[in-house]
């Protein structure tokens, strides 16, 4: 049989949310959480995982160094021929620890690795290029469909087997350009193309274009002590309760809220309900994501014209770009609208 070492978090291993985040790694022999149905796919190639090793995701993303050295010793004392981590789907935490350690792995152990994540989670960009990623949806609804993709892709990895195009294999793609033998001269692919596009037909391009967002700087605030100055943030403050129900990850909404005559976010009143980190210190003084005590200190003392009297917030754990880029239009909006000429924009 040719043997697998799994990697995964925490969560998928049964032991815990972000209360066992901090765990540190450990391995199980045979096949744990998603593993399991992973093995099943695997077998019918006479491929098989023999150990699993699992790793808190705050651990490994607080301790990267040491984690990374941990791991490899114990994917190494199982002789593995081939390594696979996650799928992490759009855990960006979760998608940094699975393409850090297979990159690793790759180059300290000399072995194919493959992971797999939603193509909007941050580990995809840092790792795309580094090693194959197969792309998933962005939750474990998704782990049906994900887990024979992974399979598919691992067994031609393994077995040394040409590896296609990632609209044709399922993985996101890598930026790589590859000389091929085409049946039709260039020219004349062009042309259909160009044809294709001034009737609105589909067509797929042969080399697809980077797309960058450019966001031209505002000048700077010329006399601060006039300003009205507004808080916006993506770590998830909320009044106690969460009355608008925002998600702890892959937010649908932003909340807006008053905060008039509010000097102080006490734990009585208002907590995160970001589901990315460790809730306990915002929880406890919610200040310390939204720092409304110090811009209400900085207004008294004359440092700021004024603290708006509204802040907005949403969850950025997860959250897609495209809702992202709604939020901060509407937000914006209602911004300028009142009248507000500085953001401060706090995360977690």
């Amino acid at each position: 049989m040719i043997r697998v070492v799994h990697y995964i978090n925490q969560f998928y291993a049964g032991i815990g949310g972000e209360e066992k985040a901090d765990i540190k790694p450990e391995v199980r022999e045979g096949v744990v959480g998603p593993g399991m149905g992973l093995n099943g796919l695997l077998k019918k190639e006479d491929i098989e995982i023999v150990a699993t090793v699992i790793c808190g995701d705050s651990y490994f993303n607080e301790n990267i160094d040491e984690a990374k050295a941990e791991i490899i010793e114990m994917v190494k004392s199982y002789n593995p021929d081939l390594f696979i981590a996650g799928p992490a789907f759009n855990a960006g935490r979760y998608g940094v620890a699975c393409g850090t350690i297979a990159e690793e792995v790759q180059a300290k152990l000399n072995i194919p690795v493959l992971t797999a994540m939603y193509p909007e989670n941050p580990g995809a960009d840092m790792y795309k290029k580094a090693v194959y990623i197969v792309e998933t949806r962005n939750s474990a609804v998704g782990m049906r469909d994900a887990l024979p993709k992974i399979a598919k892709l691992a067994v031609k990895l393994v077995k040394g087997q040409e590896i296609l195009s990632p609209a044709e294999e399922g993985y996101i793609e890598r930026g790589i350009r590859k000389n091929y033998f085409a049946t039709e001269r260039g020219s004349k692919r062009a042309v259909n193309m160009l044809a294709k596009k001034l009737k609105d037909e589909e067509f797929v391009t042969e080399f697809k274009m980077p797309v960058f967002d450019r966001v031209d700087p505002q000048p700077a605030v010329k006399d601060i002590t006039k300003v009205k100055v507004a808080l916006v943030t993506s770590g998830g403050i909320v009044p106690k309760g969460n009355p608008d129900h925002i998600e702890s990850s892959n937010a649908s909404k932003y909340g807006e809220y008053c905060i008039e005559g509010v000097v102080d976010l006490t734990a009585d009143t208002y907590e995160t309900a970001h589901g990315g980190y460790d809730p306990t210190y915002a929880n406890d003084d919610s200040d310390r994501v939204l720092p409304v005590d110090v811009l209400r200190q900085m207004e008294k003392e004359g440092k700021i014209g004024s603290l708006h009297n509204k802040f907005y917030t949403t969850v950025g754990n997860g959250t897609a770009v495209a809702s992202s880029k709604k939020f901060g239009a509407e937000i914006a909006q209602k911004l300028v609208a009142d009248g507000v000429q500085a953001v401060i924009l706090t995360s977690t």
